[in-house]
């Protein structure tokens, strides 16, 4: 019998399926600034957002923080008493000082917000079945696994959330990852390795972190991409038009979607992550009117009947 969760209350029916808290944000002394990666990069995609008039506060679904509870139904509670230690969580998050300040300080200003987000992404998840589609502005932590975190990522919250659909949402027996960020995704990779109700597909550079050579043998679609790939067109038209593609797919095929907004370790990432949600809500693929319908909207359908693509051509982008 699965344990009593918030995350899955009903959230209110005029929220969009946009789960955020602003207690994503890390900040404490300026320490976020000693790693490349924008720590308060999720408050910067909703700021962008809400000037471009798409959404306002009384319209996001509040994001809930993970309980331990809700962690162990992945995570080894050797894994989680390992977080009781700074100098762990230092590795973990590749800040080293973190490892001189004490616990209680580390798990409310850098745990904390991690855990929101792992509990934003299991709650997008719900909502992502219920109403056909759902962005968790956070998450994505995808090198970390049941028992191991590394590289940012703290807590498991991608196999966190196809767990929950398993476990609690009848009807629900198969999943795809579709993993495009730039590192391979290694923590879901080993928690998924012999379970065939997963589908993984990860595109990734293969000269960078994590190589996790072991974990390659859980992707069933692996596309490795060469240094030469230029950055610039890449990540300013590629990664909008990547997730057009994607969504385009699932809709295509009636498939609930959730998006996670994963890495990012540039000060630009933000107005991205924020333009393709922008150029989403334009093209139709997500709205009110789709979320509240499903899959049956027919302004969708005619918008992506000649135009979907099929995820394996994402090879070929």
């Amino acid at each position: 019998m699965p344990h009593r969760t918030e995350l899955y209350e009903d959230a209110p029916s005029a929220c969009w399926p946009i789960v955020y808290s602003p207690d994503y944000n890390i900040t404490f002394m300026g320490l976020e600034k000693l790693h490349p990666f924008d720590a308060g990069k999720w408050g910067k995609v909703i700021n962008f957002l809400k000037e471009e008039k798409l959404i306002a506060d009384d319209l996001i679904v509040q994001a809930r923080e993970a309980t331990d509870e809700d962690l162990l139904v992945v995570h080894t509670r050797r894994y989680l008493n390992k977080l009781k230690w700074s100098f762990v969580v230092a590795t973990i998050t590749e800040i080293p000082p973190v490892a001189f300040l004490p616990n209680f300080v580390v798990q409310r200003k850098v745990l904390k917000p991690l855990r929101t987000q792992t509990g934003g992404t299991i709650m997008a998840g719900k909502l992502a079945v219920d109403r056909g589609w759902a962005i968790n502005v956070g998450g994505g932590f995808h090198h970390c696994s049941s028992d191991k975190g590394g590289g940012f990522c703290a807590y498991a919250d991608i196999t966190l959330a196809i767990k929950f659909l398993f476990e609690r949402v009848q009807g629900v027996s198969k999943a795809t990852i579709i993993d495009l960020d730039a590192h391979q995704g290694n923590g879901h990779e080993r928690d998924f390795m012999d379970d065939h109700r997963v589908y993984i597909m990860d595109v990734y550079n293969r000269y960078i972190y994590p190589g996790d050579g072991f974990a390659k043998r859980a992707i069933k679609r692996r596309v490795e991409l060469e240094w030469g790939t230029e950055d610039t067109e890449y990540l300013q038209k590629g990664i909008v038009k990547r997730d057009e593609v994607v969504f385009k797919a699932a809709r295509r095929r009636r498939i609930p979607i959730l998006m996670v907004t994963s890495g990012g370790y540039q000060k630009r990432t933000a107005r991205i992550i924020a333009d393709s949600i922008l150029n989403l809500h334009n093209l139709g693929l997500i709205d009110k009117e789709l979320a509240t319908c499903g899959a049956e909207n027919p302004k969708v359908e005619q918008m992506i009947r000649d135009s979907a693509k099929d995820l394996t051509n994402l090879s070929l982008q």
